[in-house]
């Protein structure tokens, strides 16, 4: 089988709705919990495909979070070598940020589900299957454009919410892979980061019922494109 490995930051931050598509697609799948285990750079340069995961900490928090720079020099030398790497969320952010853009808190939160403005290239990507579906969007930091790179989408608050980097890299600032039944784990971990931005659960809740099948369909037709031009 192919192998995969999910690079996670928080336990109910996982591959949610991506998991049984990688399974489908022939992928065995391997968690490996940042800051808590070792991160063998050679041996995640060694997987078929790398998925970096999301999570509540900023890629330039080093000093409190010493483990980002092991994460960072792993990520870089994957992306170096062009090697398939998926990044969601933080995930997306510490690729800019391993591509050389800078990250860095924005000018508000985006938090709930809205959908995207796709660029000319978003729409001629495995991303145009999200032209007016809403996404879930869950973070408060911003990276710039990594030079060499495909901009893909935006938002009113987010000018660079995706980008690609030849057929094998690709990361997104929002989340694709949202489980809706299990919305409320994101609700409980992410409870003090909800009050402090006035933010009802409720809406979350309600909008992730209603806007979750259809974005589950749509991030598996992404996702299969998506991994049906990558080069080995």
């Amino acid at each position: 089988m192919k192998t995969c490995l999910a690079l996670r930051h928080v336990a109910f931050e996982d591959a949610g709705t991506l998991a049984p598509i990688l399974a489908q697609r022939g992928f065995a799948t391997r968690y490996i919990d940042a800051g808590v285990d070792s991160l063998d750079r050679s041996e995640i340069a060694g997987f078929d495909l790398l998925v970096v995961l999301g999570g509540p900490i900023g890629v330039y928090e080093q000093d409190d979070y010493p483990f980002l720079k092991c994460e960072l020099a792993a990520i870089a030398e994957r992306l170096a070598a062009m090697r398939p790497t998926l990044g969601i969320c933080p995930g997306a952010q510490l690729m800019a940020k391993a591509l050389g853009a800078e990250v860095a808190p924005g000018p508000a939160k985006e938090i709930g589900w809205d959908p995207l403005k796709l660029t000319a290239a978003g729409q001629s990507s495995p991303l145009r299957h999200l032209d007016g579906v809403p996404v879930l969007h869950w973070h408060g930091d911003n990276f710039e454009l990594p030079a060499g790179t495909g901009h893909l989408a935006s938002t009113v608050h987010c000018p660079f919410q995706a980008f690609s980097k030849g057929s094998n890299l690709l990361a997104m600032q929002f989340h694709i892979e949202t489980d809706a039944p299990r919305i409320e784990s994101w609700l409980i971990g992410h409870t003090v980061e909800l009050r402090k931005a006035q933010i009802d659960p409720s809406a979350i809740r309600a909008d992730t019922a209603r806007h979750g099948g259809r974005l589950q369909q749509t991030a598996s037709r992404i996702v299969n494109e998506w991994l049906d031009q990558i080069e080995q």
